[in-house]
């Protein structure tokens, strides 16, 4: 394999002037932001997936049933190979997917860590499928740390896979805009349906030969780091559009949360839905006190306003909008 940052195919020529190649293709991914790329590169016709690697199946819910992952199930219903390692450690794991010989490896929230002995397998490239405009949020978590961030763009890149954690030329980038009102899940959706798309344009460049890689600029790279549970619980001394931003960021997981005292004394972890701030000043009583139904949302005390969400959960109860809550918890039934 060769090192150079632009690599040339056999020209379109001696293909034919109609019909090019299909690249041999082996996908890698777990998650549904993979099975939906997955799902999108299937109908390309530049790539003849091959083969599909995902993550072995976890056991899950009440009863522990092994579940099949997402980019699993995709793969089964349209009849394609489904291997799953626990790693690469073994000669044997990288033998079997040496011997399908793919031209392209398609990689995208897998969950491992690939090392240089499978990067080197692809006659042409191993190519990422990365959710941020690289070299900003390089790592695990990159659309809510653009959430929590308050960054109002973010987008796909298609990279060259190095050794490097995301740090590989980019070949295609395309941006998307992040609304006020967005949130981790929704935006987790766009940014997958964007990702097949750029990764189907990235094969169409692979299959003419016209395309090249542009080296990311190191020196203004930031690195998002792994979610965990803990970060959402909120801190209503602080800002409420640094609230909005954090509640945005941990939804749907981990969720945003606060421990909430009721009024006969008992202490209530709820989650907080993301919502909006209002544009009225905070009143002079303790942050996170909740103010009950404000304009149909439940309005909760932040150091210069009010946050209004349109629902919480209590733990281990159901969802309940701000009339239920201030009827149920507040005694303030209208």
């Amino acid at each position: 394999m060769e090192d150079s940052n632009q690599k040339q195919l056999s020209s379109p020529e001696s293909w034919g002037a109609v019909d090019l190649k299909s690249l041999r293709t082996v996908f890698m991914g777990t998650p549904d932001f993979a099975a939906e790329a997955l799902s999108i590169l299937l109908q390309f016709d530049a790539a003849e997936v091959v083969g599909v690697y995902t993550q072995p199946d976890r056991p899950c819910g009440r009863g522990r049933q092994c579940k099949p992952s997402a980019v699993k199930e995709v793969a089964l219903k349209n009849d394609i190979p489904v291997f799953q390692p626990v790693n690469f450690k073994e000669q044997a794991d990288i033998d079997e997917l040496a011997a399908l010989k793919p031209d392209v490896l398609v990689v995208a929230a897998y969950g491992l860590i690939l090392p240089q002995a499978v990067l080197d397998i692809p006659t042409i490239h191993p190519l990422n499928i990365h959710a941020s405009l690289l070299p900003q949020w390089r790592g695990a978590a990159p659309i809510q740390r653009a959430i929590e961030n308050g960054d109002v763009v973010t987008g796909i890149s298609i990279m060259k896979m190095e050794a490097g954690l995301d740090t590989g030329p980019v070949m295609v980038q395309r941006a998307l805009r992040i609304g006020h009102n967005d949130h981790a899940g929704t935006i987790h959706d766009e940014l997958a349906k964007l990702g097949g798309i750029c990764i189907c344009e990235a094969m169409a460049r692979l299959q003419t030969g016209a395309y090249d890689f542009k080296e990311q600029d190191h020196d203004i790279a930031t690195y998002a780091k792994k979610l965990e549970k803990k970060e959402g619980e909120i801190d209503w001394n602080r800002p409420a559009k640094a609230i909005h931003n954090q509640i945005r960021a941990m939804y749907p997981w981990p969720g945003a949360f606060f421990d909430w005292t009721n009024p006969d004394g008992k202490t209530i972890r709820l989650n907080v839905t993301p919502g909006e701030v209002s544009e009225e000043a905070a009143p002079k009583v303790d942050p996170g006190t909740i103010l009950g139904e404000m304009d149909g949302k439940l309005g909760i005390v932040t150091a210069d306003t009010i946050y209004l969400t349109p629902e919480v959960k209590p733990q281990g109860k159901k969802a309940m909008d701000a009339t239920a809550f201030s009827c149920g918890y507040m005694r303030e039934c209208k």
